[in-house]
């Protein structure tokens, strides 16, 4: 069933194409690419982000696919309003919200993610956060969890997209990497590690930040801290956006979006079903 979103769909290409990172080293083509759609497709690891040094990052394939722990529930309870969940993988949290009432929508790269999330009950869009989306400036949460402050490989840029996807004030729930002062830039591939070596797919940048260097960047990018807190072993930070005036139209339930995107969506237009 279709969810309601406010103020229709509006499409903003130029100022997309200007924030976006580099299309030639974009994620899209590794996450939507063995091997990490065939382990959502199975629901199983092990799975690891890769570092040119050899340096191996777990991947939590099977908490991912699973319901929502109690660290997410704690996040999802703070959830305000329409929620936007970027990188939302194969869907737990799109799926709990949708569960409670809450209207949601997730976005991921992956093909095999998005599918995930839809056999769920969610909705979700296949695509990057640097392209148009729906609803810009309107969601009243937006969510960056299981890492995906890393999205890019360019937390500047990202929080700058986060900013114009929400609303004036709006509240953007971050997972931080626990306990340490990382801030990181590194170029990666995903990689099924099953003999010495373990496929891989295309590389792609990516980012890693402690909870101290998560705010340094986004006190520069004009966020206000609005919490934090630490749930199973996982490290969570809260902060608004700014409340500055807008154009955008106030939130109403006039549009709506289904799960699959219509790529040139006019501001009065239904997203058809496919």
């Amino acid at each position: 069933m279709p969810v309601p979103v406010g103020g229709g769909l509006r499409s903003q290409p130029e100022r997309a194409r200007a924030q976006a990172p580099d299309r030639a080293a974009s994620p899209s083509t590794a996450w939507s690419a063995d091997p990490y759609s065939d382990a959502l497709r199975t629901g199983q690891g092990p799975l690891y982000l890769r570092r040119p040094d050899g340096w191996l990052l777990p991947l939590d394939v099977e908490r991912w696919c699973a319901r929502a722990d109690a660290a997410d529930l704690e996040a999802l309870r703070r959830c305000e309003g329409a929620v936007l969940d970027v990188g939302c993988g194969p869907g737990r949290l799109v799926a709990e919200l949708a569960a409670r009432g809450r209207p949601a929508l997730g976005i991921d790269v992956s093909e095999a993610a998005v599918a995930h999330t839809v056999r769920l009950g969610g909705q979700a869009l296949c695509g990057s956060v640097f392209e148009p989306l729906p609803g810009e400036g309107r969601w009243d949460t937006a969510l960056l969890i299981d890492g995906n402050v890393g999205i890019g490989g360019d937390p500047a840029a990202l929080l700058l997209r986060m900013s114009q996807l929400l609303a004036p004030g709006g509240l953007l729930i971050v997972e931080a990497v626990p306990d340490v002062d990382v801030d990181e830039r590194v170029h990666v591939h995903v990689v099924r590690v099953t003999d010495a070596l373990g496929a891989a797919g295309p590389g792609f940048p990516w980012a890693r930040l402690g909870t101290p260097a998560l705010l340094r960047h986004a006190v520069r990018a004009g966020w206000r801290p609005d919490g934090q807190w630490e749930a199973g072993g996982r490290s969570f930070v809260a902060l608004r956006n700014r409340s500055t005036s807008s154009t955008a139209e106030p939130p109403n339930s006039a549009a709506v979006i289904s799960s699959q995107r219509d790529r040139n969506p006019s501001p009065d237009r239904v997203v058809a079903d496919r």
